[in-house]
């Protein structure tokens, strides 16, 4: 695991663009409704997470949890003896075109531990994503999902669910946050009505306004999570004029504010 750990590290001091992210902490953290958009891989090499499911899922240092595109789950990141340590890789949809007869049915999530071909895949995928270009790495992503049901993760082929509308609008906001796109644009883009929009997210539970909020609010807790930039430089690039008004909302979906979370960081600094 210390070898994951490192080349990790060495990835994100060259402040490259990679197809994973490190969350690390020195003190515990607990935040509600985390979006989970796309679905997720959590490897916990350091420290331990919980997850708010049906109570409370715990993977110890070496295990791993794999999420489907499940809206919005709690979690909490506990350092043990030094820190909490996580890398964390998105999946697309078009990723598991690689899994042959792919179940109609969707697992929540699933567990396990971090076997050593796991463990050598992962670094593979590290040390190659510091050279090859972005279009290319959803063929080690595909890798990773092989290998996993190589290993007996049969639930992989179920993990995935096919994009709702609420995830196509999720998409559409995020891929350009700094641009308030309204419902009108939206259905335009979509090709339906406004109205048609706004129904068929009532009959998926879903308004547009959260979907929007839970957009901008997820990449700036990604970015308290992963960057430096300061408070107000986070909420600018989640399209917020005011950095009181991203804080309150924040505060409101997560149960923390920014700099409490930044707090927490591993050579962390609050603002």
């Amino acid at each position: 695991m210390q070898m994951l750990i490192d080349l990790a590290k060495k990835a994100l001091s060259e402040n490259r663009n990679l197809p994973f992210s490190v969350y690390r902490s020195i003190k515990e953290q607990h935040m509600l409704n985390v979006p989970v958009i796309k679905p997720l891989l959590i490897v916990v090499l350091s420290g331990s997470k919980e997850l708010g499911f049906e109570g409370e899922l715990v993977c110890p240092p070496g295990s791993f949890v794999f999420l489907s595109n499940k809206p919005t789950i709690a979690m909490r990141n506990i350092p043990r003896n030094s820190e909490y340590f996580a890398l964390l890789i998105e999946f697309e949809y078009s990723d598991f075109e690689c899994i042959e007869h792919r179940s109609s049915e969707t697992n929540t999530y699933f567990q396990g531990v971090l076997e050593p071909t796991l463990e050598y895949t992962l670094k593979q995928f590290i040390e190659w994503s510091e050279l090859a270009p972005p279009q290319l790495w959803h063929i080690r992503r595909k890798e990773i999902l092989q290998v996993m049901r190589s290993l007996g993760f049969e639930q992989v082929r179920s993990i995935m669910k096919p994009p709702t509308l609420s995830h196509k609008i999720y998409t559409i906001i995020a891929s350009d946050l700094t641009n308030d796109l309204d419902a009108g644009v939206i259905s335009s883009m979509l090709a339906m009505s406004e109205s048609t929009l706004r129904r068929k997210l009532s009959a998926e539970g879903d308004r547009f306004q959260d979907i929007k909020d839970r957009a901008k609010l997820g990449y700036g807790l990604h970015l308290v999570q992963t960057s430096t930039n300061s408070i107000g430089r986070i909420a600018a690039l989640c399209g917020y004029s005011s950095q009181s008004r991203f804080t309150d909302k924040f505060k409101r979906l997560f149960n923390v504010t920014p700099t409490e979370l930044r707090k927490t960081r591993m050579n962390g600094s609050g603002e």
